[in-house]
């Protein structure tokens, strides 16, 4: 390449070594960079040919970049080499600092290895430092961690000799040089795969977020979306439009609510038990208007990103017309289809809410009973709490008459009372009975019985009195003019019952053309005087299809009390209303 007595030689090399470096800085891709590499070695550096052999992510080399030979390139560009045949390489030879060369009278051992490889056949060498078509000389670059980049090669020096101290050490410098343009290359690629990835990410980011956001806005049911943990857990931060219309109210408005401000008070504990991750609950909120609707709260936690705050997703449907149907479902259940009165099995259920299965065998004890269900709930009132329902006739006390603060007077019923087949009962306090209230109190300890008066004489006792009603010459109606007829005194009989009895008594039908009607807090004289007035509301002429009919009625007053069954209550009034209809003549009964 040059001699050592020629120094404008080296400063010629210098300008040139220093020309091709900075083109290195000025390439853009790697492909780029590799090809700058090969292109200066052979511009810059006097060499015919040069390849640059590129570490793969596996480790082995390819050949990423020739310059020098058009064929040779087309020959050997995208070829590989194993990486234990370039080991191999770099060890072998002799060693010029960072250097390898391998003199063709070594290299014949490589003709068979798996590298790709170029060479022209030539003379032999006619003096020591000429250089021989077979010789080989690779410059391998190393990253600034020590790990192999790749091994520049050079072949054919122009000047046919081999490269003396300054240019072995030129080919090394550029070799490093070449190593730093190489990492600076991958690095940009990387950094541009890194954005380019970044950038799909964004995008399909912002798509999904547009994507969420029409879904959120457009769903056809409510949806909102609330804070999670902290003071202001539950506030709602944003609602769709489906949702303030279900509400009534307009999305500024509801961000100043939570759930809990919104939903009905009966159903706050549902809301409370609904639990964030894939919690459902169906309960009422409340409206603009004042009403509520029946909805379908479903929950799902998201997140702003991995470690960002987390929010509550609320799927809200609009559920008020299943509902609907299914309270239609539970009336129809419940209800008598032609008059819509409560049917048998709602008259049992109500009454059977009232018993329990221990009788109340002394009238004192009763008034202990009670006595006992209200202590700890605050002070009596001058007035028993059945006072505080009224009697149909105003009954009170009788004069003379003795009357606890429960509207129950103690020394009535001095003996035990009895009902035939009830088993003997052991009096509350004796050995193995809790008395009311005490310790070891019993599940019906708290529970409010229900108490018979002893007779029909007004004793000041009030009790649940079941008034059974059956219509006389009803059927005959039936018979003479259908069942059109029948079923429209039915249903006008329901309405004269149903206005004649106060809001929290109950009129069902049983079946038929009977009727019972459950009203609490009376006593014998008030039920007695009940059964009159709803025996004469019942007793006008009924006008259907401009014919008036008339029915009369036959009451049998029975009391609920505990220790008997619903079954028990109901035939004993029952009982009694046949022997009040025997009592009257065929011509008294539609007459009343």
């Amino acid at each position: 390449m040059e001699t050592e007595s020629e120094p404008y030689v080296r400063l010629a090399t210098l300008r040139q070594l220093h020309q091709v470096v900075a083109e290195l800085n000025t390439a853009r891709s790697l492909a780029d960079t590799l090809q700058t590499v090969v292109d200066g070695i052979v511009v810059g550096l006097g060499y015919e040919l040069a390849c640059v052999n590129l570490v793969r992510p596996d480790g082995d080399l390819v050949v990423a970049a020739f310059a020098g030979d058009p064929a040779a390139e087309a020959l050997i560009t995208g070829r590989v080499g194993s990486r234990a045949s370039w080991e191999r390489r770099l060890t072998m030879g002799e060693s010029w600092d960072g250097l390898r060369f391998i003199p063709h009278t070594e290299g014949w051992v490589l003709l068979e290895d798996d590298v790709p490889q170029w060479h022209t056949d030539g003379p032999d060498p006619r003096f020591a430092d000429e250089w021989h078509p077979e010789d080989r000389l690779y410059a391998p670059m190393y990253a600034s961690g020590g790990e192999l980049l790749g091994v520049i090669s050079v072949d054919r020096p122009r000047n046919g000799r081999r490269p003396g101290a300054w240019g072995r050490e030129a080919l090394q410098m550029y070799a490093f040089q070449a190593a730093i343009a190489i990492s600076n290359a991958r690095l940009r690629a990387n950094m541009q795969r890194a954005l380019v990835r970044l950038e799909r990410e964004q995008q399909a980011l912002r798509a999904s977020e547009e994507s969420f956001r029409q879904a959120f806005e457009y769903a056809p049911s409510g949806m909102a979306i609330a804070e999670m943990g902290g003071d202001q857990h539950g506030r709602l931060l944003r609602t769709n439009d489906a949702l303030c219309r279900l509400l009534g109210r307009p999305a500024s408005v509801l961000r100043r609510y939570s759930f809990s401000d919104l939903v009905h008070p009966e159903d706050i504990g549902t809301l409370l038990r609904t639990s964030a991750e894939g919690g459902r609950a169906e309960l009422r909120l409340g409206r603009r208007d004042g009403t509520y609707v029946w909805v379908s709260l479903r929950n799902s936690v998201v997140a702003d990103a991995a470690d960002g705050p987390r929010f509550l997703l609320t799927h809200v449907e609009d559920i008020e017309e299943r509902k609907r149907h299914e309270l239609q479902l539970a009336h129809r259940a419940s209800h008598d289809s032609l008059t819509g009165l409560p049917n048998s099995a709602e008259l049992r259920s109500r009454l059977g809410a009232r018993l329990c299965r221990r009788p109340q065998s002394v009238r004192a004890t009763a008034v202990e009973a009670l006595d006992a269900a209200y202590e700890g709930h605050g002070a009596h009132g001058g007035q028993g709490a059945h006072a505080g329902h009224g009697a149909y006739a105003g009954g009170g006390t009788e004069a003379g008459g003795a009357v606890g603060e429960h509207g129950f007077r103690p020394d009535a019923y001095p003996e035990p009372f009895e009902y035939p087949g009830a088993p003997a009962v052991p009096a509350p306090g004796a050995p193995g009975v809790p008395g009311p209230g005490g310790p070891g109190a019993g599940p019906y300890d708290h529970h409010v019985h229900a108490v018979a008066p002893a007779s029909d004489v007004d004793d000041g006792t009030k009790g649940l009195a079941v008034l059974f009603c059956d219509l006389d010459g009803f059927k005959s109606i039936n018979d003479r003019f259908g069942h059109h007829t029948g079923d429209a005194v039915l249903i006008e009989v329901a309405r004269r019952l149903t206005t004649g009895v106060r809001d929290g008594d109950t009129v069902a039908r049983l079946g038929g053309d009977e009727f019972v009607v459950l009203a609490d807090g009376l006593g014998a004289a008030d039920a007695a005087d009940l059964a009159v007035r709803l025996r004469n509301a019942i007793i006008p002429p009924i006008r259907v299809d401009g014919r008036a009919v008339r029915v009369g009625a036959s009451f049998g007053i029975g009391w609920a009390s505990c220790g008997m069954s619903a079954d028990e209550v109901l035939r004993s009034a029952d009982q009694r209303m046949y022997i009040e209809k025997r009592s009257r003549s065929k011509a008294h009964r539609r007459a009343g």
